[in-house]
C-alpha cells in the first residue's frame, strides 16, 4: 500500500431556504387556484364569443367563403345600419346626460323636503322592473288613442282646456238640404232669411251618444216679429219615423252650435243654439245667409303621435329616462352625503346665492361620481336593446332603430346574415372599449390620490 492519504469529496450543501419567498408563491398558488374558475368561465363566456364573433365577421352568410372586410363595408352603406349608427349616436349624447342631469336635481332637492326619503323611493322604483315590464308600460302611455294613453289623454285634456273641440265633427247637411257647404268650411243656407220667418238647419251624421251634455229634444222655433229664429238639430230619428226636414219630439237639438249671419261676406250677427236647438238672431240678420262655421265641425284633437317615425326615438329614451333617473339620483345622492358641509356654508358666508353654491361648489366637488354615473349609462345605452324593441310598433322600428336592435334582426330570421350580424357586434365592442379604457383610466387616477 502506498503511504499516499485517500482524498475524499467535497461535500454539497442545499442553499437555505428563502421562508419569505416560499410564502409568496404559496399564496400566489392559492391564488390562482381560487381565479382559475372565474378565468375559466370569463374565457368561454366572453373572451371566447368575442374570438369568435371576429373571426366568423370576415366570413359570408353561409360561413364557408372568406369575404375578408366586406361586411364592415356593408355596415356604413346599408341603410338600416346607418340609421341605427345615428339613433344609437343620439342615445349617448341624450339619455346619459338627461338621467344624470335629473339625478343630480333630485339628489339635491331632496335634501331639502321632509319627505325626502320617500321621494328617492319613488323614483328609484322604476330600476325594480325589467325593460320588458317598462316597454309595455310606456307602449300603453303612448297609446295614440286618449281614452287608452294617458301620455295624449294629458296633452288632449291641456289642449282642450285652452282650445275646446267641437262637438259635431261628423255633422253634415243631406245632399238636397237647405244648406250647402261654404267656401272656407262650414255649411251656408241656399237663399236668404228673412225676420218673423222661422228657419230650419237640419244635419244628420253626429251619434246620439256623442252629443253635448245637456241636449234637449229638438222643438220649433217660434217666429218673433223684427228678428230670425230657427232651429238647428239631428234630423234623424232612432227606430225609424219622422219625417224629413220637419223637427220631431224624438230628434234631439244641436245645444251649442254657432250660427252666423253673413251679408256681403261680413258676419253682421251671431248666437249659439240652446239645448233644444233653437237659436234667434237680432233685425241685423234680416236679408242675410245664415252660416254654421267651420269650427263647429272641427274634429276632436287627437294628440301627439308619440310613437310616429319622428317621435318615436325621443319617446323610447323618455322611457329609459324614468328608469334610470333613479339609479342616477342614488349614486349622486351618496356622493353629496360625503360632501362637507363646511365648503358650502363658506360660500354662502361669502355671499354666494344657492344657484352660486350648486353650479361653483356642489357640481365640482361631485364631478368624480358625475363622471362614473355618465360613463356607466353610456355603456348602458350602447346595449339598449328591449325598450326599442317592445316599445316601437313594428311599422316605425326601422325609424328607431338601434346597433344592438339591428344586431338582433340581422342575426336572426328567415333573411338572417350572421356574418353581418357578427360585423355589428365587433362594432359595438370597438365603440365601447374606449368608454371602458376611460372609465378605468379614471378609478385608477382616483385611486392614487
Amino acid at each position: 500500500m502506498s503511504g499516499t492519504p485517500e482524498r475524499t469529496a467535497p461535500v454539497t450543501r442545499a442553499a437555505p431556504r428563502d421562508p419569505r419567498r416560499a410564502a409568496r408563491n404559496r399564496r400566489l398558488t392559492v391564488a390562482a387556484l381560487f381565479l382559475l374558475p372565474a378565468l375559466v368561465l370569463l374565457g368561454a363566456l366572453v373572451v371566447h364569443p368575442i374570438g369568435y364573433s371576429v373571426y366568423r365577421s370576415l366570413f359570408d352568410r353561409t360561413g364557408d367563403r372568406f369575404a375578408g372586410l366586406d361586411n364592415y363595408r356593408r355596415l356604413f352603406t346599408d341603410e338600416a345600419t346607418r340609421t341605427a349608427l345615428g339613433n344609437t349616436a343620439v342615445w349617448v349624447v341624450v339619455a346619459p346626460a338627461v338621467a344624470t342631469a335629473l339625478g343630480l336635481v333630485f339628489a339635491v332637492l331632496t335634501e331639502r323636503v321632509r319627505w325626502g326619503t320617500a321621494f328617492k323611493l319613488l323614483v328609484f322604483m322604476p330600476m325594480a322592473i325589467s325593460m320588458l315590464a317598462a316597454g309595455i308600460i310606456f307602449r300603453l302611455v303612448y297609446e295614440q288613442d286618449p281614452d287608452r294613453g294617458v301620455a295624449n289623454a294629458v296633452w288632449v285634456g291641456v289642449h282642450d282646456t285652452f282650445a275646446p273641440s267641437s262637438a259635431f265633427p261628423r255633422a253634415r247637411p243631406r245632399p238636397d238640404a237647405a244648406l250647402v257647404p261654404a267656401p272656407g268650411g262650414g255649411y251656408v243656407t241656399r237663399a236668404p232669411v228673412r225676420a218673423g220667418v222661422p228657419v230650419l238647419l237640419p244635419l244628420v251624421g253626429v251619434p246620439p251618444e256623442a252629443l253635448p251634455d245637456g241636449t234637449r229634444p229638438a222643438r220649433p222655433a217660434a217666429a218673433e216679429p223684427g228678428r230670425v229664429t230657427g232651429t238647428t238639430w239631428q234630423d234623424f230619428t232612432r227606430g225609424g219615423g219622422g219625417r224629413r226636414d220637419a223637427v220631431d219630439p224624438r230628434e234631439s237639438g244641436y245645444a251649442g252650435m254657432r250660427v252666423e249671419a253673413v251679408v256681403d261676406g261680413r258676419v253682421v250677427a251671431a248666437t249659439k243654439a240652446r239645448a233644444d236647438g233653437t237659436f234667434t238672431l237680432p233685425a241685423a240678420a234680416d236679408g242675410a245667409v245664415l252660416r254654421l262655421p267651420a269650427a263647429n265641425f272641427r274634429e276632436p284633437y287627437a294628440g301627439v303621435e308619440w310613437l310616429g317615425p319622428v317621435l318615436v326615438t325621443p319617446a323610447v329614451i323618455g322611457a329609459y329616462v324614468w328608469m334610470w333617473a333613479g339609479f342616477a339620483m342614488v349614486l349622486i345622492g351618496a356622493g353629496l352625503a360625503a360632501v362637507p358641509r363646511e365648503l358650502l356654508e363658506a360660500a354662502r358666508v361669502d355671499g354666494a346665492n344657492e344657484w352660486q353654491v350648486f353650479r361653483r361648489v356642489t357640481v365640482p366637488l361631485l364631478a368624480p361620481v358625475l363622471a362614473v354615473v355618465l360613463v356607466t349609462l353610456v355603456i348602458n345605452v350602447m346595449k339598449i336593446f328591449d325598450l326599442v324593441f317592445v316599445i316601437a310598433p313594428g311599422s316605425v322600428q326601422d325609424d328607431a332603430n338601434v346597433l344592438a336592435l339591428q344586431l338582433y334582426r340581422t342575426s336572426f330570421g328567415t333573411d338572417a346574415d350572421q356574418g353581418v350580424g357578427s360585423a355589428i357586434a365587433v362594432l359595438l365592442l370597438v365603440l365601447v372599449v374606449p368608454v371602458m379604457w376611460f372609465n378605468i383610466r379614471r378609478m385608477r387616477r382616483e385611486a392614487r390620490r
